[in-house]
């Protein structure tokens, strides 16, 4: 039995299994006008990810607009409910009850965002309602008061209308890649072109902020909206400015978390009556019910922050395009590196490459010096064995003369990971089994997972108690760095302490990936430490998450004409290679065919189902395997990160379960997808068997 018939078959049994949406309804009598509601309740059910219809009383005929919040029973239960449409009549032979309570008449779920929450959905083997919990932000009833409830312009604030920028550039940002002016032309012009940027700008009037500024400035001036997505709150803080020089405060507003749920909701609530046309934010302004959308934008598609870590683990990237496709809209997928997934849109025809010509490249870039290639071991033979080989020490020196200095170390603290100083065995925990590290300078060893310190520790293995630290944090790194440099200011940025910018005196930077301060003019030197600690990760990304982690630093320094130099230290030959050459294009392609020649993500697309041995048993016999290129599985889960490992003689809850890895092809993926859900949604609904999770290209579950 396929999906379709599934959800059929399921639909028609809820009627026969709730006798209450049988009964006839109240006495009061129902509106004059499109009398029935169909309402999306929110339920985490995969069976009940449909529409229900129910009676609209008179008394709510004005309140019951479509997009509105209600209270509906079902089941014998009160649920929270979205109005999707109002209509004439029903489908169902049932008899309808009325809604329970009109919570919100604010049109707060649009045409556009429940079509785009269906299409999501319908990816990632979700369900609606799950989705709809990141669309739409929670209700705060006093912030309502500022709006009409006609779907109008609010009270509250004017409408802005669409006019001369803000700040009008002489010369456009766009301007140093190929076919840029022509990308920001079209998108003035009201055309709708698609393209995968690779920037070369990393600080000061050129940097990639006042990029996207220039193409939401672009569209924005042609009367149309636009939604920006970035990974986190410093690069949201930098593309706020950009606008407010390009466009204007009054003309954007920002959707995140990190503001609370008052302004989060006013904001909201701005685009819904469309006060303003253009969103930014992070993972959840992907949703923005921005009007005349004529552009989606996205910063850095590789950031793991853009994948949403509750169900369905929608990535943002995936979700703009879908918006894309389904508004007809522009897109605009930017990062100074360029993903594998970038990579295979610009392959396939669907977006067009923005990139530098190699002049412009060599004017703009600085220089990179790697320290494991022949030249520098030739008179360095020891360069790959020191953590700061010679030539870096050399290159901070001198870049202390000019300017800032950053190190971008692996991880943070002083001794993240702690291991036996004999046999080199992974220094653990005697009560939980977790992960020794030292805080600092003399501190006792203790456990990342409980705390406990080992003031007693003795290796399981060989009996040794001496530690060592294969690796040296932020803090530690900082610490030398101090000492070596006795008369240099030396900044930290890492973990909860992460600083956004420096000026430009001379001073050492100490910085894990993804958290570089920017320099207002640019770093003198930056030096890339513990390459082959990140190339060396249990990750089908590593090699590409490095990289990506690499361009985003180095990006960061001054241009070779100016004295910027980069030195990278890892063992790696290909992957240094790209950054000597900066050719993130290069890389991507090269990346992108090896993984079409073993057959995997993204070439291809997976889904992982998760459960207990009978439960996939169960799962899997409704499926057709001929749909699968092929299965993976089933194997143990390995434990999540927190949860103790497993010890001889215990049961470690988090083994017992098992995992299935399902790879099919981009044209089957519909029907396989459809299939998926459907089969989740038949066994919710009989509850024979436990729960099976479907996730669908979640980035690094491989």
């Amino acid at each position: 039995m396929d999906g379709g018939r599934q959800m059929k078959g399921i639909q028609q049994s809820l009627l026969q299994g709730f006798p209450e949406a049988r009964r006839p309804a109240d006495a009061l009598s129902a509106a004059a006008d499109n009398p029935i509601a169909r309402v999306l309740i929110d339920s985490p059910l995969p069976h009940l990810d449909r529409a229900f219809d129910y009676v609209v009383p008179v008394e709510m005929e004005h309140q019951a607009v479509p997009g509105a919040r209600v209270k509906v029973r079902f089941a014998g239960k009160e649920h929270a409910a979205f109005i999707t449409a109002r209509t004439d009549s029903s489908d169902s032979s049932a008899r309808l009850i009325p809604l329970s309570k009109v919570i919100s008449s604010q049109p707060v779920l649009t045409a556009q965002i429940l079509e785009l929450a269906r299409a999501v959905a319908n990816r990632y083997a979700g369900c609606v309602s799950d989705v709809l919990r990141v669309a739409v932000p929670p209700r705060v009833a006093r912030v309502e008061k500022e709006f009409p409830c006609g779907g109008g312009p609010s009270l509250a604030i004017p409408p802005t209308a669409p006019g001369k920028p803000a700040a009008d550039p002489a010369v456009s940002s766009f301007a140093r890649y190929g076919h840029g002016e022509d990308f920001l032309r079209h998108l003035g012009t009201g055309r709708n072109p698609r393209a995968v940027l690779t920037s070369l700008g990393g600080y000061g009037t050129a940097a990639w902020p006042e990029e996207v500024a220039d193409a939401v400035g672009a569209v924005w001036h042609a009367g149309r909206g636009a939604v920006v997505v970035v990974p986190d709150q410093r690069d949201l803080l930098r593309v706020e400015a950009a606008l407010e020089r390009r466009i204007g405060p009054e003309n954007f507003v920002r959707l995140t978390a990190e503001d609370g749920p008052t302004p989060r909701y006013r904001s909201f609530l701005r685009l819904v009556h469309g006060d303003v046309r253009v969103a930014i934010g992070t993972r959840s302004a992907a949703f923005a019910p921005v009007r005349d959308l004529g552009l989606v934008c996205l910063w850095d598609d590789g950031d793991d922050l853009h994948q949403e870590q509750r169900a369905p683990y929608q990535h943002v990237r995936e979700v703009l395009l879908l918006r894309a496709e389904l508004q007809g809209c522009a897109a605009l997928v930017a990062s100074v590196s360029r993903s594998t997934e970038s990579q295979r849109l610009v392959e396939s025809g669907w977006a067009q490459p923005l990139q530098a010509h190699r002049s412009a490249v060599r004017t703009l870039v600085p220089r990179v010096i790697h320290t494991a290639d022949s030249f520098h071991l030739a008179r360095d033979p020891l360069a790959n064995q020191a953590r700061i080989p010679h030539a870096a020490w050399a290159a901070a020196r001198e870049g202390l003369t000019r300017g800032p200095v950053l190190l971008q170390v692996a991880r943070t603290g002083y001794s993240p990971a702690l291991a036996c100083q004999d046999c080199r065995e992974p220094a653990r925990c005697s009560e939980c089994a977790g992960p020794l590290a030292q805080q600092g300078r003399g501190a006792a060893p203790a456990c990342r997972w409980c705390g406990r310190p080992e003031h007693a520790w003795h290796c399981l293995n060989c009996g040794s108690a001496r530690l060592r630290g294969p690796v040296s944090g932020a803090m530690r790194t900082a610490e030398e760095l101090g000492r070596a440099f006795p008369g240099a200011v030396v900044i930290s940025s890492a973990g909860d302490h992460v600083v956004d910018s420096v000026d430009d005196s001379p001073r050492v930077v100490v910085s894990t990936p993804g958290a570089e301060p920017v320099a207002q003019d640019g770093y003198a030197a930056v030096i890339l430490l513990d390459g082959n600690a990140m190339l060396s990760r249990e990750s089908l990304r590593a090699g590409e998450d490095t990289l990506r982690r690499w361009f985003n630093a180095a990006v960061l320094a001054r241009p070779a004409s100016e004295g910027g130099v980069v030195v990278i230290t890892a063992d790696d030959d290909a992957a240094a290679g790209h950054l000597v050459r900066w050719d993130p294009p290069g890389a991507a392609s090269r990346e992108l065919t090896t993984r079409q020649e073993l057959g995997l993500p993204p070439a291809v697309r997976f889904a992982a189902l998760t459960g207990s041995a009978e439960a996939l048993d169960a799962f899997m016999a409704g499926i057709e395997a001929s749909r699968f290129q092929r299965i993976v599985g089933p194997v143990p889960v390995p434990p999540a990160y927190g949860q103790p490992v497993q010890q001889p003689g215990q049961q470690a809850e988090g083994l017992m379960r098992k995992r299935i890895l399902l790879f099919f092809a981009y044209r089957d993926a519909a029907n396989v997808v459809e299939a998926l859900s459907g089969r989740k949604a038949a066994l919710s609904a009989k509850r024979t068997t436990e729960p099976v999770h479907v996730r669908c290209d979640l980035a690094g579950l491989i």
